[in-house]
């Protein structure tokens, strides 16, 4: 009986361990900027409005678009798809912001409009890459998804940095950012246990 019981409190103390130290991992990426230059910058989705972004997007397309005007990237790539009832994807609402908000150039900016998650969103970008022959990528979104979003798009062959966002809602306050790195940190271990993405709608904020 002894045996059984030590061998529960060391499995419950392992899994403890191993969860803080996901939590651990999400914090530090989330906090590290890569600064480096790459064959394209990618937009991970969120909300968007009749064709508008939601403030945690449009903070989002910012970053990318500031990466871009110093010269990061030839091109940025906006990825997403949409619910039910949308008119538009998240991909295009990003894209079409770009160009009339940021006023890039539309040969700069590719929309991949697929993904209901960010696991299918990754995976919707490998084709995109291979086509193109493009490499690597720099990762643009919310500071605690970034190491989980840099995960399953390195899963598809593509070599990835990070560049979170530094402002907007998903950062605006502690609670905040505590609650997204719990989230992320049981997204993250499910991912990483059964291969899949427990999100169930298109984009947040």
């Amino acid at each position: 009986m002894k045996v059984i019981r030590r061998l529960i409190v060391g499995l419950l103390i392992g899994c403890l361990l191993g969860t803080l130290g996901v939590a651990y991992a999400v914090w530090k990426v989330a906090r590290t900027t890569d600064n480096v230059n790459a064959d394209a910058i990618v937009v991970l989705g969120s909300a968007q409005y009749n064709g508008t972004p939601s403030p945690i997007f449009q903070w989002r397309l910012q970053q990318a678009l500031d990466l871009y005007r110093e010269g990061h990237a030839p091109v940025i790539v906006t990825v997403g798809g949409s619910q039910a009832g949308d008119s538009f994807t998240e991909a295009e609402a990003g894209r079409d912001w770009l160009i009339q908000e940021g006023e890039v150039d539309s040969d700069a900016v590719l929309a991949v409009p697929e993904g209901a998650n960010t696991l299918e969103s990754a995976e919707a970008l490998g084709p995109v890459f291979r086509d193109n022959g493009w490499q690597d990528a720099i990762v643009v979104t919310d500071p605690p998804h970034t190491l989980r979003a840099k995960s399953m798009i390195s899963a598809q062959g593509i070599v990835t940095y990070g560049s979170p966002t530094r402002s907007g809602p998903a950062v605006q306050t502690r609670s905040t950012q505590f609650k997204y790195i719990l989230r992320e940190t049981g997204a993250l271990l499910y991912y990483g246990l059964f291969g899949g993405s427990p999100e169930t709608g298109v984009g947040i904020g």
